[in-house]
């Protein structure tokens, strides 16, 4: 077993990988604050471009279309040619589509913009989780990925804030050209950043690394029907999420998962295919728990409850730091208890607080204390998620995996808003919300409390690791375990 150092955690850290920690964690609070512009305006956007409820949630939906592209050839991208090089494209590509959604003149162009903000958000999501997971000593990584994810919070909060001073003014479509100044911020932060020792190593251990999407172009006959799949794919879910598949949703539906479902298989190989499936139904069980509040919370505060511009900025602020502190404490509790047992018994206590947040209606103060519970314990656990899949996979193929499996699996998150207006038509809204919750929580306990991917996959692989991300059998003098005057990013 693994001797905890006899100096405070923080400086085991290391003074060079809180500064790589930083700059990636920026990249997650601009992240936070681009993708949940769309959700503070949809009541201006729906009026703007005469959009019902259900269409305008939409919108929201959009940024989930590609983000499983995004996912997979950015991390491919950092797989191959390294971890730094993909979150600086990544945060590139959401910065300019979020600004490219202030200039849209409809529907059809808002929800076109909203698919370059999916794909770069993927890749910043896996490139950055991989990146600071593969830096952190290996006891720590459970603090690594919730101090992380904590970023996006920070994010939406700032978000809302910023909402009430520009768009009385100015207007919505300004608030989406804010999103042009985390290009210079990424930029700046991430311009010197070293590679991560468990990248540089695989790279060098290997003349040539291998890529991870290889094994769906290795013939031209595969690289051909790979290709029209992914065409079927994102054909399918652009009319899904358009009024051009009215009529024929579930059909769409299929074609679109059975061609994604292809893709993991492909990926995967025979030892691990099942592990990539059972991964992306979990993680789209974990979006339809806590996507239906995160979209549709603004607009169920304004259309049901009746509140002002500044009473939905003070919830969402509530409900924004609820979620920031979740996520850090869920680093804490995963590192000490594991994260499968911190995540299930998390969860189950969040299910507690659901009706209650949702019979609140008058008192703005109590609602938003519970909302802060109740993100905390239900979205905030979400922080663990990095270090739950990327424990899944070995540092080779890692950010293409994790980049994949997230973020198909964050078509639950598209799906969730949709699903919530459509339930609203046969009931509240805030009933829609609570019964969407509710249910889908219970699945995910289930789900990872009974650790359902690693099980499936030692089927398939019987050799396979518990957890690619742990400590090492023997990580006495490994660097990982240096406090402050380290300056390198290495790890076990």
């Amino acid at each position: 077993m693994q001797k905890s150092p006899t100096f405070p955690w923080y400086r085991e850290v290391g003074a060079a990988r809180w500064k790589s920690f930083l700059a990636a964690w920026t990249g997650y609070v601009l992240d936070g604050f681009d993708f949940v512009l769309i959700t503070l305006v949809l009541t201006e956007v729906a009026d703007d471009f005469h959009l019902s409820t259900a269409r305008a949630a939409g919108l929201v939906s959009g940024a989930f279309v590609t983000r499983w592209l995004g996912g997979a050839v950015l991390g491919a991208l950092g797989d191959r040619y390294g971890r730094r090089l993909s979150m600086v494209a990544s945060i590139l590509l959401y910065s300019l589509g979020t600004f490219a959604c202030g200039l849209a003149w409809n529907y059809e162009s808002l929800f076109a913009a909203r698919l370059a903000v999916g794909m770069g958000m993927a890749g910043e999501y896996g490139a950055s989780a991989t990146y600071v997971l593969e830096s952190w000593p290996a006891r720590l990584r459970g603090r690594a990925s919730g101090f992380l994810i904590s970023g996006f919070s920070l994010g939406s909060v700032l978000a809302a804030q910023v909402h009430d001073w520009v768009v009385p003014s100015l207007g919505w479509r300004w608030m989406f050209f804010l999103g042009i100044v985390p290009i210079v911020i990424a930029l700046w932060m991430r311009r010197a950043l070293p590679e991560t020792g468990a990248w540089t190593e695989e790279a060098a251990a290997r003349e040539v690394l291998p890529g991870p999407l290889r094994p769906l172009v290795r013939t031209p006959w595969l690289a051909t029907g790979n290709t029209a799949l992914a065409v079927v794919a994102a054909l399918s879910l652009f009319l899904v999420f358009t009024p051009g598949g009215e009529g024929l949703v579930a059909p769409l539906s299929v074609a679109a998962g059975l061609c994604l479902l292809a893709f993991a298989v492909q990926m995967g190989g025979r030892r691990n295919g099942l592990l990539y499936v059972s991964m992306i139904v979990t993680l789209f069980f974990a979006f339809l728990y806590s996507w239906p509040i995160q979209a549709l919370l603004p607009t169920y505060l304004r259309t049901e409850l009746g509140y002002s511009g500044g009473q939905v900025t003070g919830v969402l602020t509530f409900a924004g730091f609820g979620t920031m502190a979740g996520c850090c404490a869920a680093g804490f509790l995963g590192d000490r208890i594991g994260v499968r047992k911190a995540y299930a018994l998390t969860l189950l206590a969040s299910l507690v607080l659901v009706a209650p947040v949702f019979a609140v209606r008058d008192n703005v103060l109590v609602l938003g204390c519970l909302l802060f519970l109740l993100q905390a314990t239900s979205f905030g656990i979400s922080g663990l998620l990095p270090r739950y899949i990327g424990g899944h996979f070995p540092t080779r193929g890692r950010g293409a995996a994790l980049g994949f499996t997230y973020n198909v699996g964050a078509l639950g998150g598209a799906v969730a808003p949709v699903l919530g207006a459509h339930l609203a038509s046969g009931m509240d809204l805030g009933r829609a919300l609570a019964v969407l919750t509710s249910a889908g929580t219970v699945i995910v306990v289930l789900l990872i409390g009974f650790d359902v991917p690693a099980r499936l996959n030692r089927l398939t692989d019987p050799a396979a690791s518990n957890d690619h991300l742990a400590a090492p059998p023997n990580p006495a003098a490994t660097p990982a375990d240096r406090p402050r005057g380290d300056s390198r990013i290495s790890v076990t």
